[in-house]
């Protein structure tokens, strides 16, 4: 019996260091657009973890600020999925998105997000609590890209086919400014230290660096690859690395994702990864990249200190958005 007791007692205690591991290990959250599921992915295993069905089309994520949820864009059913980021549970839907919610930022509090309405030309602005509706803002058309700043006083808003960066007061809920950019941006994104904001162009094949406190373009990022038809460099996430001298640009069919110099805004560097990336996201230190390959269906991993990528994983069907909880 004493013997049975050891043993059961060390299995408790590999059962609870194996738990333990787990809750610890950083976790990747993939929307498969043609799925309608999201992939949990560890990403330190590099194992799917999860695959969890959710509302039609599912496409722009965000995490709470504590992390706790995962806020869900389903376009096609016009709500947003609220997902419980350890038991990977949907614990409710809020109907109140607005029509085909596509991107979404949420504020530093975790108060308010600001969901972007691709089919009305309006930003929905809802309570992250309980998804009631703050209000409205109507913008250019075709609304995509979403970023709230670091000091949560402006978001930013894209429209796809007006091509235009939408700056939006927080407090008043009025637009105060808007600058045109390239053809059909997607993506807007605020440096780290919260003075310019990158907003990508997909048809246009560029990023503009806007000076957010001037809200005028600073600079116009084009990318040149050789051997690679200038129609297939699409510009559309980006993310920046940890001191915020690296931009990385994910660069859709030219299956690539451009680093950039942030000082002397050159491009240093085009790093082979899956087909089509278009979201992506870093780990806790920000030492390894990954992006979500819509083509491939897969995630690639990048190495940021060597700028290679290292291994790919497969996942759902047509990726789209990828945010890490750490």
């Amino acid at each position: 019996m004493k013997k049975l007791a050891v043993v059961a007692t060390a299995l408790s205690a590999s059962l609870t260091a194996l738990l333990s591991g787990q809750a610890s290990a950083g976790i990747a959250f993939i929307s498969n657009e043609k799925d309608n599921t999201i992939t949990v992915l560890d990403i330190d295993a590099l194992r799917v973890v999860k695959t969890v069905p959710v509302g039609k089309r599912p496409r722009g994520m965000v995490l709470s600020p504590d992390r706790k949820t995962l806020f869900i864009c389903a376009g096609d059913d016009n709500r947003l999925d609220v997902m419980d980021t350890t038991t990977f549970q949907i614990t409710s839907t809020h109907e109140t998105a607005g029509p085909d919610p596509e991107l979404l930022d949420i504020d530093h509090a975790g108060k308010f997000i600001y969901i972007a309405n691709e089919d009305d030309g309006m930003v929905t602005v809802i309570n992250a609590a309980d998804g009631s509706v703050r209000g409205e803002i109507q913008i250019g058309v075709e609304p995509e890209g979403m970023a709230v700043s670091p000091d949560d006083s402006i978001v930013v808003a894209t429209s796809e086919s007006t091509s235009m960066a939408h700056f939006i007061d927080i407090k008043s809920m009025k637009v105060v400014a808007n600058v045109l950019v390239d053809t059909r941006p997607r993506v807007a994104r605020y440096s780290p230290d919260g003075r310019e904001v990158w907003v990508t162009a997909e048809v246009g094949g560029s990023v503009s660096v806007i000076d957010a406190s001037a809200r005028k373009i600073k600079r116009r990022l084009t990318f040149n690859i050789p051997g690679v038809r200038s129609e297939l460099i699409q510009p559309m996430g980006v993310q920046f690395s940890a001191d915020g001298k690296k931009a990385f640009v994910a660069l859709g069919r030219a299956n690539r994702v451009a680093v950039v110099d942030t000082g002397t805004y050159e491009t240093t560097n085009y790093i082979l990864v899956g087909q089509r990336p278009w979201h992506m996201d870093f780990n806790a230190d920000r030492s390894k990249l990954f992006t979500a390959n819509g083509l491939s269906n897969d995630v690639t991993v990048i190495d940021v200190a060597s700028e290679k990528a290292e291994k790919s994983v497969p996942v759902g069907r047509l990726p789209w958005g990828l945010v890490i909880k750490p």
